[in-house]
């Protein structure tokens, strides 16, 4: 956790607090169901659009275009283009794009860890 000093001594874009911060427009960018899932999903991988597309089960074509080029335009994943017809088009992490991927992986696990005690308190609240 960051302590209010410690945010003194950052540039304002780092201050997740502050509505035009640039981290906040980061956080928002890359904390979606999608995104998270399209990073598990590269993990140390290159894929393809259609096995991107294939590993992150519901996502529609529109929803992984928009959070591929997200990402790309965040850094955090390389689009590259190769020149065949027709054009193949593969994605792979960026060394941001595997050090968030650490975070993502922990929160895959911690899910993992509390399913069974979210599924309990949801039965217990919803009935």
């Amino acid at each position: 956790m960051v302590t209010k000093q410690q945010l003194k001594s950052l540039p304002e874009d780092a201050d997740l607090r502050r509505a035009d911060s640039l981290a906040r427009e980061i956080f928002s960018d890359v904390a979606n169901k999608w995104a998270f899932l399209i990073i598990e999903a590269l993990g140390e991988r290159t894929l393809r659009f259609s096995e991107l597309r294939d590993e992150v089960e519901g996502v529609s074509h529109k929803m992984l275009t928009q959070n591929l080029r997200m990402l790309e335009r965040n850094g955090l994943v390389d689009r590259k283009v190769h020149p065949t017809v027709p054009p193949r088009v593969e994605y792979t992490l960026t060394e941001p794009g595997r050090a968030l991927r650490t975070t993502v992986d922990a929160m895959c696990g911690w899910t993992s860890q509390y399913l069974g005690h979210i599924e309990d308190a949801r039965g217990r609240f919803d009935s």
